[in-house]
C-alpha cells in the first residue's frame, strides 16, 4: 500500500514539537556499548541520536524535548540546548515510566497541539513532510509510521485497512513473513496524550496503542524506506553498515 497526502494541505513544522524517547536502559546492547546510553552509541562515527535529530530538522520542526533517564547527564552534556537549528530541552525521569509514561511526563514542556514522537533507538527513512501532510489530511488524532519488512516475527505486525486505518496489532513471534511493522515514529494530538495517566509506568505499544484502534488512528505506510533499530548487538552492527554506506554515497555525490 502506498499512500499520498493531499497536496493542498499546508503544514508548518512550527505546529509540531518533537519528543524523542531516549531514557531506556539498553540492557541487550551493553555487551558492545557499556559506557553510555543507547542513543549515544557511535554509528558510523556519530552518536545514533544525531540521525534522529536530522530527521526532525528535515521536517522543519524547531523544538525537541528529549525524554531521558538512564545516564541522562551524558546526553545533556553531549547535545546541550541546541543541535544545529533545533532547540533542545530535557524531560528527566526520576524513575522509569515506560514509553507512554515518559511521553505523558514530557507533555508539560510542550506548547504545540501536535507532537512527533520518536523512539531514540530506531531509524526509518521517510519523507517526514509527507508524513505530516498525511496526518493532517486524514484529520487523524494519531498516526504511526509503518515500514514493511520481510519477516515480522521480531517486531510484531500492524494490520491496516484500505485507507490506512489501524485495525489490529499482532504480538511478536506469532506470524513470520512479510508485513507492516511499527517504525517507532508517531504524530499525536496533545489531547490524546493528556488522557494517559500521569506518574505511572505505562507502555505505548502494549497498553495505549491497542486502545486507540477505531479512534482516528492511522498508519502511514513506507514500503521502501530503510529501517534499523540498534536494540541488539546484531542490529547495531547492521546499523554501522547501513550508515557507512550512506556516508560513502554522500561523499561520492560531493566529489562528483
Amino acid at each position: 500500500m502506498t499512500q499520498k497526502a493531499e497536496t493542498n494541505i499546508v503544514v508548518s513544522g512550527e505546529q509540531v514539537t518533537a519528543v524523542v524517547l531516549a531514557g531506556g536502559l539498553g540492557t541487550r546492547l551493553r555487551t558492545v556499548v557499556a559506557d553510555r546510553p543507547k542513543v549515544l552509541a557511535q554509528v558510523s562515527g556519530r552518536p545514533f541520536i544525531e540521525y534522529i535529530l536530522d530527521q526532525v530538522i528535515s521536517a522543519e520542526v524547531k523544538q525537541a524535548v528529549l525524554c531521558v533517564g538512564y545516564l541522562a547527564e551524558q546526553i545533556e552534556e553531549q547535545l546541550g540546548s541546541k543541535y544545529k537549528a533545533l532547540q533542545l530541552s530535557y524531560s528527566r525521569e526520576k524513575a522509569l515510566l515506560g514509553t507512554a509514561g515518559a511521553l505523558r511526563f514530557a507533555l508539560q514542556q510542550v506548547k504545540t497541539e501536535y507532537l512527533m514522537v520518536m523512539n531514540g533507538d530506531s531509524y526509518c527513512e521517510c519523507d517526514f513532510s509527507e508524513f505530516l501532510r498525511f496526518h493532517f489530511s486524514m484529520q487523524s488524532r494519531a498516526s504511526m509510521l509503518l515500514t514493511k519488512v520481510g519477516d515480522t516475527r521480531r517486531y510484531g505486525r500492524v494490520l491496516v485497512g484500505e485507507r490506512g486505518e489501524i485495525s489490529a496489532f499482532e504480538e511478536k513471534g506469532i506470524n513470520d513473513g512479510e508485513g507492516w511493522i511499527n517504525a517507532g515514529t508517531y504524530l499525536i494530538h496533545r489531547d490524546l496524550i493528556k488522557e494517559i495517566p500521569l506518574g505511572r509506568t505505562i507502555s505505548l505499544e502494549r497498553e495505549i496503542f491497542p486502545n486507540w484502534i477505531g479512534k482516528s488512528f492511522f498508519g502511514f505506510c513506507m514500503p521502501q524506506g530503510k529501517f534499523i533499530d540498534i536494540g541488539t548487538p546484531q542490529s547495531y552492527e547492521q546499523a554501522q553498515d547501513m550508515f557507512e554506506g550512506e556516508a560513502k554515497d554522500n561523499s561520492a555525490l560531493i566529489e562528483g
